[in-house]
């Protein structure tokens, strides 16, 4: 590892720390660099406050000067509810400005080193490029489509069951496995079941771990079944939005409504019409989604070719049996050509369990 890899990957960590704090802004990372000494650290804590290279300009003063800056994001040329990052380095004197990636964004990308090397600043780019780029990977998706970046989450036994032919599924996965899982809810913005979900588990849906933030819940319910008793209902702890279809019990809308719940009406006449729904929350800045769902929602999202990632929490148990319901339902593949590979796979250990994360490649096939 060199040295402009080993301060960029301290910069990428500090700046994964703040992992489901900045949305919908990206993850960034900043460390100031003087004669081989840290002297100054930064990350984006929050949209609309300070960037992270303006926190390593504070932290590091006039020891800034003449030194080189590491930065995870090409900084910003513009003026927000911030002033340009690009404008500070300029001035605060630094020599030399290391950055892992340009702004995906292509009307700003550029911008920020245009500045800079007009200044005479010495510019290098695309170091530890690809750990930053998948850091980002949500914010990423987002700018270019403003659509979510879509993630399914499944407890399953190593044959693929989540839950015995009596529908028990208390509990699959270990206890530090679920606790991975409200380290996930934490960082993404929303989380999405179906009712059936609601109505047999009455689930809270929330990160419970300390200073978490609990994501908007996301509730398909293509007729209005959910019962009014429900947590995600009247608990208060979250937002709840449930979509619907266009033939739903008005009187039923009512009562949700004066409960505070959001109910939104997708197009289609008697189900809820998938990808209006995820159109619908990136229009409302809603960046990332965790899905939860069962059998039929999670195929029903594969099938649209909605999936951008895949987190399985693999227990080492088997349950067997021909009506145990599974984590992918509905119809399945006619041929193993059809099946949806997932890619840039990885596992680890988590408890007595293992996490395998992957990303789908859909067909050319239109979805």
């Amino acid at each position: 590892m060199t040295n402009h890899e080993f301060y960029m990957d301290l910069a990428i960590q500090n700046a994964k720390a703040m992992k489901g704090q900045t949305d919908p802004n990206p993850l960034v990372g900043s460390v100031i660099v003087n004669e081989n000494r840290v002297v100054g650290i930064g990350t984006h804590l929050k949209a609309g406050e300070p960037h992270a290279e303006i926190h390593a300009l504070r932290m590091a003063g006039e020891k800034a000067r003449g030194g080189t800056i590491y930065v995870t994001l090409e900084p910003c040329s513009h003026h927000g509810r911030t002033g340009p990052c690009a404008v500070a380095i300029r001035d605060a004197g630094l020599k030399r400005v290391v950055i892992a990636t340009l702004d995906p964004n292509p009307v700003v990308s550029g911008n920020g080193v245009k500045i800079l090397e007009d200044a005479g600043i010495e510019v290098i780019v695309n170091i530890c490029e690809d750990k930053s780029r998948q850091m980002n990977e949500v914010f990423n998706k987002f700018i270019f489509q403003r659509k979510p970046f879509v993630t399914l989450k499944a407890g399953i036994t190593l044959d693929g069951k989540i839950a015995t032919h009596s529908l028990d599924s208390k509990w699959i996965t270990s206890e530090e496995a679920r606790l991975d899982v409200h380290h996930l809810r934490n960082q993404n913005m929303a989380i999405l079941v179906g009712v059936n979900t609601v109505i047999k588990d009455d689930p809270e849906l929330t990160a419970r771990i300390q200073n978490g933030r609990n994501p908007i819940r996301i509730i398909l319910d293509s007729n209005l079944r959910i019962p009014l008793h429900s947590k995600v209902v009247v608990d208060k702890h979250a937002e709840t939005w449930i979509f619907t279809s266009q033939n739903v019990d008005v009187k039923k809308e009512e009562r949700l409504l004066s409960y505070g719940i959001k109910v939104v009406r997708t197009n289609d006449a008697k189900q809820v019409n998938l990808k209006d729904v995820v159109e619908i929350l990136g229009e409302n800045l809603i960046s990332s989604i965790l899905i939860e769902g069962g059998g039929t929602i999670n195929a029903s999202f594969l099938k649209n070719g909605l999936i951008d990632k895949v987190i399985l929490y693999l227990a080492p148990k088997l349950i067997g049996g021909k009506d145990a319901p599974t984590f992918l339902e509905g119809s399945g593949i006619d041929k193993m050509r059809e099946a949806v590979e997932l890619i840039d796979s990885e596992i680890i250990k988590i408890g007595n369990d293992f996490r395998l994360t992957g990303y789908p490649i859909y067909s050319n096939e239109e979805v």
